[in-house]
C-alpha cells in the first residue's frame, strides 16, 4: 500500500510539474471571484443558528502585526466569531476569504498561523465529516501554548471545491489555471478550549454539521463547496 501510494504520488507530482510548465504558456486572465455574487462573510454566516449565538466576550486568537500584515496580502475578507450553546459550550470559528489563489498567493494554513504565534502545533491526522452536503474533508490539529490547549477543525476551498490542503489544493488551483481561471479561495477553522481532544473534535463536527444546514443553498455552496473524491 505504502509502494502504491509513493507511486501515485510521484505521477501526481510529474503532472503538477508538467501542468506547471504549460500554465506558464497560458496565463489565466480571468477571476472567478468576478463571475458570481460578491461575497460577504458578515452576512453569509448567521449571528443565530441551532442552538447556538454569538458571545461577545470571547475573542479567538487574534495575530500580531507582522502576520496580520501578510494575511491581509492574500485575503480580502475575514470573519471571527465565538459562539455559546445553551449547555455553556463555546467554539470559536474563522474564516478567511481571498479572491485569487494562485503560485503568489494561497491561503495562509493554521499550522503556519498558529506557529507564528508560538504555539506548537501536531497534525491530528485527516477526517471527513458526514454533514448535509456530503462528507466533508477537513483537516485536525492541536495547539498548545502554555496552559491554552487548543483542538482545531479547517478546511480549505478552492474555486467550487471542498478540498485537502497540500497536493490536492495544488492540483485544483493548476487546474483552473489551465482553463485560464484564477480561482478564489477560502479557508473555514473551528475550534475551541480544552484538552479532551475527542469531546472537542465531537463538539465541532456538531457545530460544524448545524452551521451548514442554517445556511441556505448558495451561501452553503460558497463556504463549504462541492466535495471531491477522497484524495490522497
Amino acid at each position: 500500500m505504502n509502494r502504491q501510494r509513493m507511486t501515485v504520488s510521484v505521477v501526481l507530482a510529474a503532472l503538477m510539474l508538467s501542468a506547471s510548465a504549460l500554465s506558464s504558456h497560458f496565463t489565466p486572465t480571468v477571476k472567478l471571484a468576478d463571475q458570481g455574487p460578491r461575497v460577504d462573510l458578515a452576512t453569509m454566516v448567521p449571528e443565530q443558528f441551532g442552538e447556538w449565538r454569538i458571545d461577545p466576550h470571547v475573542v479567538p486568537l487574534q495575530v500580531d502585526p507582522a502576520t496580520q500584515a501578510k494575511l491581509d496580502k492574500i485575503y480580502n475578507q475575514t470573519l471571527s466569531r465565538t459562539y455559546i450553546n445553551r449547555d455553556g459550550e463555546r467554539v470559536m470559528l474563522s474564516l478567511a476569504y481571498g479572491g485569487e489563489q494562485s503560485d503568489r498567493l494561497q491561503v495562509h494554513k493554521p499550522e503556519v498561523c498558529y506557529g507564528a504565534q508560538g504555539f506548537d502545533v501536531a497534525s491530528r491526522g485527516y477526517a471527513e465529516l458526514d454533514v448535509a452536503r456530503g462528507a466533508l474533508p477537513v483537516k485536525r490539529l492541536y495547539a498548545v501554548s502554555g496552559a491554552r490547549h487548543e483542538p482545531i477543525t479547517y478546511w480549505i476551498t478552492v474555486g467550487n471545491r471542498a478540498i485537502r490542503p497540500g497536493l490536492a489544493q495544488k492540483l485544483q488551483q493548476l487546474r483552473y489555471g489551465l482553463g485560464g481561471m484564477v480561482p478564489d479561495g477560502m479557508l473555514v477553522r473551528v475550534s475551541s478550549i480544552g484538552t479532551d481532544e475527542p469531546a472537542a473534535f465531537a463538539l465541532q463536527q456538531r457545530f460544524i454539521t448545524e452551521l451548514l444546514r442554517g445556511l441556505d443553498g448558495p451561501a452553503q455552496a460558497r463556504l463549504a463547496g462541492s466535495f471531491a473524491p477522497p484524495t490522497l
